[in-house]
Order: C-alpha cells, then sequence, then structure tokens
C-alpha cells in the first residue's frame, strides 16, 4: 500500500513537468513523474516535447538578446498618435 504515494494522475505529471523545466521539482516529484511515465506513454511523449520546446526557446531567445530591438522615431511618433487617437 505504500506505493500508492507514488501514484499521480495525468495533471499533477504535466504539473511536475513544467516545474522540472525551471529546476523547481524534489526529487520525490522526479520520482513520483518517472513511476507515472512507466503507465502513461502520453505524458512522457508530452515531457518530451515540452524538453526540445524549452531546448529550442532558449535557444531562440539567446540569439534574440543579441539584438537590440527598438522603434525608430518615425514608428515612435506613429505609434503615438495611434494611441491618442483611440482614447
Amino acid at each position: 500500500m505504500m506505493f500508492k504515494k507514488f501514484l499521480i494522475n495525468c495533471n499533477q505529471a504535466t504539473t511536475i513537468c513544467d516545474k522540472s523545466q525551471y529546476n523547481e521539482v524534489t526529487l520525490l516529484d522526479k520520482v513520483k513523474l518517472n513511476i507515472h511515465f512507466l503507465r502513461c506513454k502520453i505524458c512522457s511523449l508530452y515531457t518530451k516535447q515540452n524538453v526540445f520546446l524549452s531546448t529550442m526557446y532558449k535557444g531562440h531567445a539567446k540569439s534574440c538578446r543579441q539584438i537590440k530591438h527598438c522603434l525608430t522615431d518615425v514608428e515612435k511618433t506613429a505609434l503615438k498618435k495611434s494611441i491618442e487617437s483611440k482614447i
């Protein structure tokens, strides 16, 4: 009966998966998640896809930080006029 403490549902599994992307899970949560993967291939796939997307995003975000994103003076003026016309 002690084994039931390690069983989680899919909602809990996805929450743990999401938290693990930010290193916010405990060792116990990781164990529960891996036990869940033994019986749920959908959550296992979700986790693999989540890791892939996070990796892709981190790579893209790193390259974006190197580019300065600023509006030109003309764009700023146009945006300001657009906002003022809606007020």
